[in-house]
């Protein structure tokens, strides 16, 4: 059976000792124990904390990308009506509250005088303006719906990476549902 070589260079751990292997010969590399303890800080602070704002990653991410296509808002001509869930989620999202204003009824528009201001028709103000070319906002609506999607998938999957690759799992567990019941708790208040 013929053995291949792997000259892949490898980043291995050994005592607080950083070992890079090219091959059939190692290189020994010392870091200091105070950067080493610095980086392994820096690592679990990023995921603890990476955990505990995932709920709430999520729920922009979702209702950010419901909203770039006013999917939370009725059409005027009567034609859409969203689901009650997407304008509490999309009134969550931007006012962060629960609470839905209330609808102003529009005033009848034939039975009431219009005040007129008193300009000359030779002013300036009273002059139309010419039209400013429309422009098609679907690409950037797009753009943000992929942006907003990738953001869900990129933190559900750091999700799953944090839980099934951790010893810690009931760390994982606490700060996931305090990520989740903190908002819920202060949106009592």
């Amino acid at each position: 059976m013929k053995r291949t070589l792997n000259l892949a260079p490898r980043l291995l751990s050994f005592n607080n000792a950083l070992v890079y292997s090219t091959g059939p010969h190692l290189q020994k590399e010392t870091l200091p124990g105070m950067r080493l303890n610095l980086l392994q800080f820096f690592r679990t602070t990023h995921l603890y904390v990476g955990v505990f704002t995932a709920p709430a990653i999520l729920f922009f991410a979702l209702t950010g990308s419901l909203q770039t296509f006013s999917l939370h808002e009725a059409a005027r001509d009567g034609s859409y009506k969203p689901a009650q869930w997407i304008v509490v989620l999309a009134q969550i999202h931007k006012k962060q509250t629960d609470l839905l204003p209330q609808r102003k009824v529009p005033p009848p528009s034939a039975g009431s005088p219009k005040k007129t201001d008193s300009v000359p028709p030779s002013s300036p103000a009273s002059q139309p303006q010419p039209a400013a070319a429309p422009r098609n906002p679907l690409p950037l609506r797009v753009f943000f719906l992929v942006v907003g999607l990738s953001l869900f998938a990129s933190t559900a999957s750091g999700l799953y990476l944090a839980w099934k690759y951790r010893r810690d799992r009931v760390v994982i567990a606490v700060l996931l549902l305090a990520g989740i019941l903190a908002p819920l708790a202060m949106m009592r208040l």
